[in-house]
């Protein structure tokens, strides 16, 4: 039987766009998917931007209004990789328009947006899917199935930081991810969710949580991002940062865990360090992204003598996702998390079933973050609530 093909049109094409793109083209090579990704059209507001990147990144051609491609009856799949501010009015078309939908994290600007993007794919019945990459890193997806075997036994702690230092310059210029009006949050929307979608995957729902914020350079310099993380200073205007720069809350888990949590964009000499540890009353495992293949483990089990964290390289056959790429031992990158997650996708069309992170997924990381910013103006602790 001939595979189905998914022909994509994606809206945005800078950090995340070559991500998602890199994935589609190199999904093909390494898995057998189950629907074949077909990279129709991308879309960017500045037409030699977009046109541009659609001859580099291998796209069959491009529209400078996201609106064509709803339009467009040889587009299936929308992937969204807009500024947040864009993500409901997008989602929310597409989903009228019965196209499938894959969107970058965090899904909304807060709880009412993601409730409402929520119900709609669910009203239309298309495949939806948010973008939590780390979730299908192969040492994430084994210390899951680790924990679901009970190796770790009774999970008792969850502790994690996600920590990067790019905006910590005071002439970094006031870009999008700096004004709430774009993107809704700070830190607390662009690496905490990560950390929230992870406890929730490894650990179970957080009822209860009590955090801080703060923001340390309240002023900056007219500007705008320029790729990557990467920006550039428009003016001698300044303008007002009005999202969180540092963020940290206790959470309590509807199992009787408890989690501490900390992200930030002021953790000098951290690049992109995300880690975790998970403590149970048998064992203990830990991650850090920048040995991403490698899941430490500690088991009780073991004999009095040579107890201690052991490192496992999760490139063997056996663990989730490595029998794809290459043998034993021979590590794989961040770039193969998107490709993992595109096959989770194409799987999840084929079979006309929404793969986990999906919206719903979203919609309750959207009740924590929006109850840590909660917690954070009031003083005190806040239950999660619909």
């Amino acid at each position: 039987m001939l595979k189905p093909k998914v022909r994509i049109g994606m809206i945005g094409y800078k950090f995340m766009g070559k991500a998602h793109s890199h994935a589609y083209r190199d999904l093909p090579f390494y898995f057998d998917p189950e629907a074949e990704p077909v990279m129709q059209a991308i879309a960017g507001r500045d037409r030699e931007g977009v046109e541009a990147a659609a001859t580099k990144m291998g796209w069959a051609s491009f529209e400078t209004d996201w609106r064509k491609l709803l339009e467009r009856k040889d587009i299936d799949l929308i992937d969204i990789g807009a500024p947040n501010n864009m993500h409901v009015e997008i989602a929310i078309a597409a989903a009228e328009a019965g196209k499938h939908i894959l969107c970058e994290k965090p899904l909304a600007m807060n709880v009412e947006e993601a409730r409402r993007m929520r119900d709609a794919v669910k009203k239309a019945g298309v495949v939806h899917m948010i973008c939590h990459n780390y979730r299908f890193v192969p040492a994430i997806r084994y210390a899951k199935q680790l924990i679901d075997q009970g190796k770790l036994g009774q999970i008792y702690h969850f502790r994690t930081n996600y920590l990067q230092e790019w905006i910590m310059d005071p002439a970094f210029p006031l870009v999008w991810r700096l004004r709430k009006e774009a993107c809704g949050s700070g830190t607390h929307g662009d690496l905490m969710a990560h950390s929230i979608d992870l406890a929730r995957y490894l650990v179970g729902e957080i009822s209860e949580v009590s955090g801080m914020m703060e923001t340390f350079i309240k002023q900056r310099p007219l500007g705008e991002m320029s790729g990557g993380l990467l920006a550039k200073t428009e003016s001698d205007l300044m303008g007002t940062v009005d999202v969180d720069d540092a963020v940290a809350f206790m959470a309590k888990f509807e199992n009787g865990a408890v989690g501490v949590f900390e992200a930030t964009r002021f953790g000098k000499g951290n690049r992109n360090s995300n880690r975790f540890e998970i403590n149970g009353s048998k064992g203990s495992i830990r991650w850090d992204v920048q040995q991403m293949n490698e899941l430490e483990l500690y088991l009780e089990e073991d004999p009095q003598g040579i107890q201690g964290f052991r490192k496992i390289s999760c490139t063997e056959t056996v663990h989730p996702y490595s029998e794809a790429y290459w043998p034993a031992g021979h590590i794989i990158g961040y770039e193969h998390t998107f490709i993992n997650l595109a096959h989770e996708l194409m799987r999840g069309v084929a079979h006309g079933e929404s793969p986990s992170p999906n919206f719903e997924d979203g919609y309750r990381n959207q009740l924590v973050l929006q109850a840590v910013s909660d917690s954070a103006a009031l003083k005190k602790w806040v239950s999660i609530s619909e």
